[in-house]
């Protein structure tokens, strides 16, 4: 693995140990960092409060009257140790269908309503933009890129069930789109954008400040838990699945939304194993393999 020889270690005050892979995002450090936190959940310690896995880094949460701050970091420096001397780890996980509709009219509208003083090109719209600075011939191409290939979970988070999504693609093929100038005040629900070269998949209405592509018809977060999908939690996405979008019309996404108004809809979903060692050595093999799992689900 291309990564620090070991992690950066550091205490918040006596209930935080952040555990540092590497200082940029890959997924070698993404792998670590979710293959440490599914570890320590499985090792049940008493006075674990919360467990939050990020791009290249670590969040553990824990009761210090409960759990000793040496014992804690003894057990994830020996998870860590283990998961570096693993050759060709893996993560057993699933791949999730997200279905968008891209290039929307309320996407549209609130492109329209924040261009001067927000964005680096008042005069088209995002998609335009993001086509043009990664050289594509237009909006479409880029969307077909976008949609194309899966993309891993890397972290969820900053509001409630909102993930950023790590685009699996040779690194000289990474989609990256610099987010608005100023931060727009309104963003619709379940807006699909990018920023960087991470998705981000808005749970709520909010400001944002990532490039808007499209629209999705189902929610991602339930605190009702209303759809069987959110029985067991009311976010969907977890760290270290893979999503991949699918582009639908306006009757389709209509469709969609009537299915989660009258509580039947469910995401196409399947089991996989996403291997590290694998997707180095051959990423677009790994995909087909990933996508597979979505034909037969």
């Amino acid at each position: 693995m291309t990564l620090p020889d070991h992690a950066r270690y550091t205490w918040g005050g006596d209930e935080f140990l952040l555990v540092e892979i590497a200082p940029d995002m890959s997924l070698e450090a993404n792998f670590v960092s979710n293959s440490i936190a599914m570890g320590l959940e499985q090792r049940e310690l008493p006075g674990i409060i919360d467990i939050c896995p990020a791009n290249a880094s670590l969040l553990i949460r824990f009761d210090p009257d409960e759990l000793a701050h040496t014992e804690l970091e003894r057990v994830v420096r020996e998870l860590e140790a283990d998961v570096r001397q693993v050759s060709g780890g893996v993560l057993e996980t699933r791949i999730v269908e997200v279905p968008v509709w891209y290039d929307d009219p309320y996407t549209r509208e609130t492109v329209e309503r924040f261009r001067e003083g927000y964005h680096q090109d008042p005069s088209g719209t995002d998609l335009d933009y993001a086509a043009a600075v990664n050289g594509l011939a237009d909006a479409q191409e880029f969307i077909r890129r976008h949609h194309e290939r899966p993309w891993l979970v890397s972290m969820v988070g900053f509001v409630a069930g909102l993930p950023f999504l790590f685009q699996l693609a040779p690194q000289e093929e990474q989609l990256e789109v610099p987010k608005y100038l100023s931060p727009r005040t309104d963003t619709p629900p379940l807006t699909v954008g990018i920023g960087g070269c991470f998705t981000a998949h808005y749970s709520v209405r909010g400001a944002g400040g990532y490039q808007m592509l499209g629209i999705a018809p189902a929610p991602i977060y339930d605190p009702e838990q209303r759809l069987t999908d959110f029985a067991d939690f009311s976010v969907l996405f977890k760290t270290g699945d893979v999503v991949k979008y699918r582009p639908v019309d306006e009757a389709e996404y209509r469709e969609i939304q009537a299915q989660v108004e009258a509580g039947t809809y469910r995401y196409k979903q399947a089991p996989v194993t996403f291997s590290l060692s694998e997707a180095l050595a051959d990423l677009e093999g790994h995909n087909r393999s990933l996508l597979e799992a979505l034909d037969v689900a």
